[in-house]
């Protein structure tokens, strides 16, 4: 018999034997051009500027997302038949859901308007795509079934849980990959009893979880709150986060203007910068490589601020944090960073590249929420098969539903110490 093993730190062995069809598939998935783009685009960003060793790539936390949906769809075989069909389509597509993730992830979408999930089923259902081809292959139909599950939210309300949700493949996976990775130790739960404690809710055909369950679950949503807290939420992963936009945004207003000396016109990230649509072939060419190398030859350019930002980036400078989160109320947070900005200008700095205000309202690093997930919206089965929200069973969730808060700003290093005395004569 065939076998292909691959080991990873997170589920040890992840075994594909080739005899089966489905293996087979995703094994060549695993070899097209696409997906192999994945090893070029890092997880978390900068994020190693604040834990050397988050450098893991989406493509060691995509074949997680796999594993984890193949183990999920093998413990709720024990009480329901799935159809081959629906596995493979539903196995392709935790596979392939972060194809469309462009260099930096969320940071980079929001400068250049690029949607990650369009982009990935741009890909899949391209005929010229390398991932198009090969599930083509096994079936004509398979493309637009998985971009359907994908994209659509076709199919059954389970594997779209699978897919999407508080219990999705993709959460179960990043969350345990980023705490190792980052070797944070905030983040770890038990993914084995978890998943065996998952079932189905007859009635609305979702995910559900058995009432043994209960005590995994709790531990699950709290990996998740302190994974936020401790990692996504750091002050040096949000500061580089943040300098990463400004860099973007200062090169994009300067390629507008036409003043980017470099990369060339028809690269693909001055492309991108513009917000032109890239060809699938382009997109493949475009990852965290391309952007550095942007960000070394910036450095060394012209303009003061993109310059500055770069080498921040490059050499560990990055903006220093002063906590605004325990201000007293009568205190005005906007009044605050007016003045930064005013102090930071008249001392001749730039208060659009010097400093920035930062609040989390907008998509982490992680997962593209600003939450950590409704934890009412978590069904559990108990012993005598009712079901009943994770919320009135456990004494944890609401605790653990609530956003973490902070306000902060970031400023550069040649004025923070102004800033700090702005924000000292004020609280």
């Amino acid at each position: 018999m065939a076998e292909k093993i691959i080991r990873d730190p997170v589920h040890d062995v992840i075994a594909f034997q080739l005899d089966r069809p489905i293996d087979a598939l995703l094994f060549r998935l695993l070899n097209a051009t696409e997906f192999q783009r994945l090893r070029r685009v890092r997880q978390l960003g900068f994020a190693s500027l604040a834990y050397p060793g988050a450098d893991h790539s989406r493509y060691s936390h995509s074949l997680g997302v796999m594993e984890t949906a193949r183990r999920i769809l093998d413990q709720l075989e024990r009480s329901r038949a799935i159809d081959a069909w629906d596995r493979t389509v539903c196995l392709a597509a935790s596979l392939l859901h972060d194809l469309g993730h462009g260099p930096f992830s969320h940071v980079f979408e929001r400068v250049s308007g690029f949607d990650h999930e369009a982009i990935s089923c741009r890909i899949i259902e391209d005929p010229e795509s390398q991932v198009h081809q090969t599930l083509a292959a096994h079936d004509a139909g398979l493309p637009n079934a998985v971009a359907g599950l994908l994209c659509v939210e076709s199919g059954k309300p389970f594997f779209r849980d699978i897919l999407s949700s508080q219990l999705d493949a993709d959460r179960l996976d990043y969350l345990l990959r980023d705490n190792l990775m980052t070797g944070s130790r905030y983040g770890d739960y038990d993914l084995t009893w978890l998943i065996h404690a998952l079932t189905i809710d007859d009635a609305s055909g979702r995910l559900a979880v058995t009432w043994k369950g209960v005590s995994a679950l709790e531990a699950y949503m709290q990996s998740r709150y302190h994974m936020y807290r401790n990692v996504y939420f750091h002050k040096v992963v949000r500061s580089a986060e943040g300098m990463v936009q400004l860099a973007l945004q200062r090169a994009k207003r300067l390629a507008v203007q036409e003043r980017l000396p470099w990369p060339v016109r028809d690269d693909v990230v001055y492309k991108s910068l513009l917000g032109q649509k890239l060809t699938n072939i382009e997109f493949t060419d475009l990852d965290d490589v391309s952007l550095l190398q942007c960000f070394k030859q910036w450095s060394n350019g012209d303009d003061v601020s993109l310059a500055m930002l770069c080498r921040g980036l490059l050499y560990r400078r990055v903006f220093k944090t002063i906590d605004l989160t325990h201000l007293r109320p009568e205190i005005s947070v906007k009044d605050i960073v007016a003045a930064a900005e005013q102090a930071v200008e008249k001392n001749g700095g730039d208060a659009g590249y010097d400093l920035f205000y930062d609040e989390p309202n907008e998509p982490s690093p992680a997962d593209g929420s600003s939450r950590y997930g409704r934890v009412e919206d978590i069904p559990v089965r108990g012993p005598d098969g009712g079901i009943t929200p994770f919320a009135a069973l456990s004494p944890l969730s609401r605790a653990l539903d609530q956003q973490l808060k902070f306000r902060r700003l970031h400023v550069s290093d040649a004025y923070v110490d102004i800033v700090r005395d702005v924000v000292a004569a004020r609280r």
